[in-house]
């Protein structure tokens, strides 16, 4: 049987848009993230501090979401939230929220 995913090179970018207000809520910014996001390359160090200097962690989450503007940052962000024990951030993500992508055909492919 075959299964057929579209092209995924929006598909985490638009996720992470159309989900933000939820990730604001359930992401752990401050042990190890915005770090390990630095690391990878994805923050530079003036974005660092302007995420940090953020009052409460959902303005944190907030800033560094919309900061992710390339398919390449949000792999390596999916990438620093398995690093940092945040896998069920990581598959919400992935998973639309657990909203079933009406994209996939079982059984055929559609084109």
């Amino acid at each position: 049987m075959d299964v057929m995913v579209p092209d995924g090179s929006s598909n985490i970018l638009n996720n992470i848009a159309r989900l933000k207000s939820e990730l604001t809520n359930i992401i752990e910014p401050d042990f190890g993230l915005l770090d390990e996001l630095l690391g990878l390359e994805v923050l530079t160090r003036p974005e660092l501090a302007d995420v940090r200097s953020e009052r409460t962690v959902y303005r944190r989450n907030a800033a560094l979401l919309d900061l992710l503007r390339s398919q390449d940052q949000c792999d390596k962000f999916l990438k620093a939230l398995r690093r940092t024990n945040q896998k069920h951030v990581a598959i919400f993500i992935t998973q639309n929220g657990g909203k079933k992508n009406s994209h996939i055909v079982f059984g055929k492919t559609s084109r």
